[in-house]
């Protein structure tokens, strides 16, 4: 009982910021983003009657600790689904750099998803397979699909209607996104945490949540127009808004570096430059850069000679859930 799959990350354009159930992953809004071709996670999964425990291989590494504990558990859920109570090893390579704000967990849970199910012999609509995605990692709900996808809150206490949709597939548009890297380390306030802290510190909080619909109606009407400044003015407007709440929590934090802002002023720059570009940031230092195909090479290039940029990595929209 073995199966690989394939899934990819993604990028929010309209953040996920803040649960209002910890224990099933509900959210406090809904939220939309974008999957990425550049940033990937191959998960393997084998379930055996041989196996004691379940293990877990992460880019060559055995994981223990908390990590090997929320796989673990995320397993404990699709043996729960199948009526199954079999062991399995997890074998994962992971391209995308982990807890560094680049949303390692969205493809990680959603390839684990994905291969475990299919592994234990369980066959799932897109639509289930993300809801019971979103129990690993809230994002990763939204990695099942390709293109733009939107992740519905609901509002059932048991999140049955919690779950992404498609919005629209990759081909509809080639929008482009340069990942700039500034740092690979591991964040000092992990997504988790920084979420909790702001819904029950945060004064602004409150003023997030209610700018949500006005953000996503315009998002959506961008999207489905093709209509960049539209989408570049909202997604940016919406990243700051979310980091805003970070400064209002007790105590405040924020997930910049000096860099990042570096990279955010360059941005503007280019706009005023008549070159159209405009970045999101998650929850990490490393800045994401939304920009057209015409102009790759200077935003590429400009980006590059910024002092303290460790990498740039170039995608364009990706598509949803493989198996291997």
């Amino acid at each position: 009982m073995k199966a690989t799959a394939k899934a990819h990350t993604n990028i929010a354009l309209i953040k996920y910021w803040g649960k209002r159930n910890e224990s099933i992953i509900l959210p406090t809004n809904s939220s939309l983003s974008l999957t990425l071709d550049g940033f990937y996670t191959t998960t393997s999964v084998h379930f055996s009657e041989e196996y004691t425990q379940d293990k877990f291989i992460l880019n060559e590494r055995v994981v223990e600790g908390e990590q090997y504990r929320r796989v673990s558990g995320f397993l404990d859920l699709i043996r729960q689904q199948a009526g199954k109570s079999l062991y399995a090893a997890v074998d994962s390579i992971n391209e995308v750099p982990t807890a560094a704000g680049f949303a390692s967990s969205a493809s990680g849970f959603a390839a684990l998803a994905a291969a475990g199910t299919k592994a234990i012999g369980l066959n799932m609509s897109d639509r289930e397979l993300s809801a019971l995605t979103r129990q690993g990692s809230g994002s990763a709900c939204r990695s099942i699909y390709g293109g733009f996808a939107e992740w519905e809150m609901g509002a059932e206490e048991g999140g049955s209607d919690s779950y992404a949709v498609p919005i629209a597939p990759a081909e509809h548009w080639d929008l482009r996104v340069a990942a700039v890297v500034l740092s690979s380390t591991a964040k000092k306030v992990s997504s988790r945490a920084g979420m909790k802290r702001t819904v029950e510190t945060s004064p602004f909080y409150q003023g997030w949540l209610n700018s949500i619909p006005t953000d996503m109606s315009q998002i959506k009407e961008g999207i489905k127009e093709r209509d960049f400044q539209k989408v570049g003015e909202v997604a940016e407007a919406n990243c700051l808004k979310m980091h805003a709440t970070t400064l209002g929590a007790n105590p405040p934090f924020t997930y910049w570096h000096d860099t990042t802002m570096t990279v955010m002023q360059t941005v503007r720059d280019l706009r005023e430059k008549g070159i159209p570009a405009y970045f999101t940031i998650d929850a990490g230092p490393n800045v994401k850069v939304l920009y057209l195909p015409e102009n790759e090479k200077v935003i590429e290039k400009t980006l590059r000679n910024i002092p303290g940029v460790a990498d740039i990595r170039l995608s364009r929209p990706g598509q949803g859930v493989t198996y291997l």
